[in-house]
């Protein structure tokens, strides 16, 4: 995410908009705990003990319970969520807007799903004011939603794209950015004669060891098709969570590829979490079953080599789990 906003800031100072060093990001985003992420990320927790921060304005998220309990794939309300960046523009000017920064699935805060139109509508309003988009895809790149990344399996065209974890199955540390023509273009254009274009790097970037771990996920997803699994198996995928739209506690299920959510009501007279917590153990101890929780949100996102008979057995057991809590 660093080099991703690095990047963004130069390619404004390159174009003579030295002005644009405001980033824009959302609630309920995490982008790694670097000071660009915990700066653009949306989690309160992750950001209130580090005051020195990027300059950032933030925009809601695009979950809306109320509306969208129990939707299948994408929402149908929302896209008006993405005009928060118009209200940013009017308080800020466009022409101090480096770049907007958005998972295109939210992961880490419980998998919300962008609704219909939403991801189009925030292409839009950057496009029409000179401001880069920004898709943090370290974990929705390389097979998650069933393609290479969640622009192509959603159509839209980022201008950068960050991701990590599935480009070498995370056998070891390994992340990185991709960004368009016109911006590699211009850095080359700007450098000066034998000098380094892009001036940045990190002590072990391009190392050996993370670069033949890519190379050989790739691989293997190629001779597998991995990157189709989740799109084959997302109808079972959809199936298995939402037959737990009547288990005990349950208020939504939702799911997009091979990632999906469960999410609880929380506990009355407690912080929110103990409930969620309380199934992470359980899981664990009694029904041999690792899942991740956040707040009180079981997200749900096995591996891509899963059968849909195994995809069964986690709703199954799933549902034994919420038997259990009270």
């Amino acid at each position: 995410m660093d080099s991703a906003l690095k990047i963004a800031l130069g390619y404004h100072q390159h174009r003579g908009e030295t002005e644009r060093t405001l980033f824009v990001g959302r609630s309920r985003a995490y982008h790694g705990v670097n000071f660009g992420g915990v700066s653009v990320g949306g989690i309160p927790n992750v950001k209130k003990w580090y005051p020195n921060q990027l300059r950032t304005a933030h925009i809601r998220d695009t979950h809306d319970l109320e509306r969208n309990a129990f939707s299948r794939g994408q929402p149908a309300h929302g896209a008006e969520f993405a005009d928060g960046l118009l209200d940013v523009i009017k308080e800020h000017g466009a022409e101090s807007i480096a770049a907007v920064i958005v998972e295109p699935v939210a992961g880490s805060t419980g998998v919300l799903v962008p609704p219909q139109g939403y991801l189009e509508r925030l292409r839009a309003i950057c496009s029409e004011h000179g401001i880069l988009l920004i898709f943090d895809e370290v974990i929705t790149a390389f097979g998650r939603v069933g393609t290479g990344s969640a622009a192509e399996r959603f159509g839209i065209t980022p201008d950068m794209i960050t991701f990590a974890k599935g480009v070498n199955s995370a056998s070891v540390p390994l992340g990185g950015v991709a960004v368009s023509g016109a911006i590699c273009d211009l850095f080359y254009e700007k450098a000066p004669d034998k000098a380094i274009d892009f001036f940045h790097g990190y002590t072990y970037s391009g190392h050996p060891l993370a670069m033949a771990a890519g190379l050989a996920a790739q691989r293997v997803y190629k001779e597998e098709k991995l990157f189709s699994k989740a799109i084959e198996l997302e109808d079972a995928f959809a199936d298995a969570l939402h037959s737990l739209r009547d288990a005990p506690h349950v208020i939504d299920v939702r799911n997009y590829g091979l990632m999906g959510a469960v999410e609880l009501r929380p506990r009355d007279g407690v912080p929110p979490g103990t409930r969620a917590y309380d199934a992470l153990g359980s899981a664990f101890h009694d029904h041999d079953m690792l899942i991740r929780v956040t707040g009180d949100i079981i997200a749900v996102s096995p591996p891509l080599i899963v059968a849909a008979e195994q995809i069964a057995e986690i709703a199954a057991r799933l549902r034994k789990v919420l038997q259990d809590l009270d």
